[in-house]
């Protein structure tokens, strides 16, 4: 099942003259949170009333008090996998950084390569010890390289050993602790970048939320470092994002399905679960179990099927990611909030403090 690039409900015409400028605000770059805390639930959270737009300033923790008996808790479980390699050109020694993006075969992948006029095809990357060899295969179109691997072993102890966490591009700092770029719950290895809203959960919170009635169900987004790009038209409508592959099983489809058809709260844990359970949804708000491929955009005058509450981060301006939390909030309100974050130093971006939007 691949979910195309949508348009948002409403009139027609009402998104005419919509500008990415339109997400733009001011972010010290003192605020942009290089390393995670020591105690994954200790962060700020900020609450946005959507009837009122009124603001509170909590702790993460608290998230108990604004969940209730009943409402469905959608989480995100995909794994990031340690997807840089850095290693050597082997007929010259210059220094190389491989990124993985895709899977395409067993032993293929595509790559993002700096430096890429160094690696043409043919070119060959020995990392590490040498337990690892590259050959460059293709150059795409966008630029990305189709790249073979050799190694011995179990592929995935090979990459735990030489592979890196991809941190985001404004994360300057080294991560000391993998598990830290991953949330408790991830299970489903394929993501390029992690679902960080999700890297607030501690299992005994998640547990303290069952044991309160609180459903918990589990869904699939393989997140891409797309996410991470920035909007390069001035109209929004133009923009085309990027492709993501998910997965919603049969027991999420239903638990979710049910919780819809009963009147209770679906809350999304992160957009990446947001864009998995609109994907995946009908006209009517109705899931089934599916899987395939997603690249649906979402931003103000969309009609949401299924999503009533959000748990989020603070994202960069002008970028898909505050569009999506505008077109659940409001523009306006979202905005008003980012200022009082800022104000009052909340940490911004995937180590950065949370939001509660409902």
């Amino acid at each position: 099942m691949s979910v195309k690039q949508s348009a948002p409900g409403g009139e027609p015409g009402a998104l005419l003259g919509l500008r990415t400028s339109d997400y733009a605000f001011d972010l010290p770059k003192e605020l942009i949170a290089q390393d995670p805390l020591a105690d994954r639930s200790s962060s700020r959270m900020l609450v946005l009333h959507r009837d009122t737009g009124a603001l509170e300033h909590r702790r993460f923790t608290d998230i108990a008090s604004y969940l209730r008996p009943g409402d469905c808790l959608v989480l995100n479980d995909t794994k990031v996998i340690p997807a840089r390699l850095l290693g050597v050109k082997k007929d010259t020694g210059a220094a190389v950084e491989i990124l993985l993006l895709k899977r395409r075969e067993a032993d293929v992948w595509e790559t993002l390569v700096r430096p890429g006029k160094k690696l043409r095809p043919g070119a060959r990357v020995v990392f590490g010890d040498g337990r690892l060899e590259a050959q460059i295969l293709e150059v795409e179109e966008d630029g990305n390289r189709l790249v073979r691997f050799f190694w011995e072993g179990i592929w995935e102890e090979v990459l735990d050993s030489l592979g890196e966490m991809p941190l985001p591009p404004y994360i300057t700092h080294k991560l000391e602790d993998k598990n830290r770029y991953q949330t408790v719950y991830a299970r489903y290895e394929g993501s390029a970048a992690a679902p960080t809203a999700g890297l607030h959960f501690t299992q005994e919170l998640l547990q303290k939320l069952e044991s309160m009635g609180v459903e918990l169900v589990y869904v699939t987004l393989h997140v891409g470092l797309g996410t991470f790009r920035p909007v390069k038209v001035d109209n929004v409508a133009e923009h085309h994002m990027h492709t993501e592959a998910y997965q919603v099983n049969e027991k999420a489809a239903a638990q979710i399905s049910r919780a819809k058809a009963e009147g209770r709260r679906v809350i999304c844990v992160g957009t990446t679960s947001c864009r998995t359970v609109e994907s995946a949804a009908d006209a009517e708000g109705h899931i089934s179990a599916c899987s395939g491929s997603t690249d649906i955009f979402i931003y103000p005058g969309y009609r949401f099927r299924v999503m009533d509450g959000l748990i989020t981060n603070f994202h960069l301006p002008e970028s898909t990611l505050v569009m999506l939390v505008s077109a659940f909030a409001g523009r306006e309100q979202v905005l008003n909030a980012y200022a009082e974050a800022v104000r009052q130093k909340y940490r911004f971006f995937s180590f950065g403090d949370a939001m509660f939007i409902a």
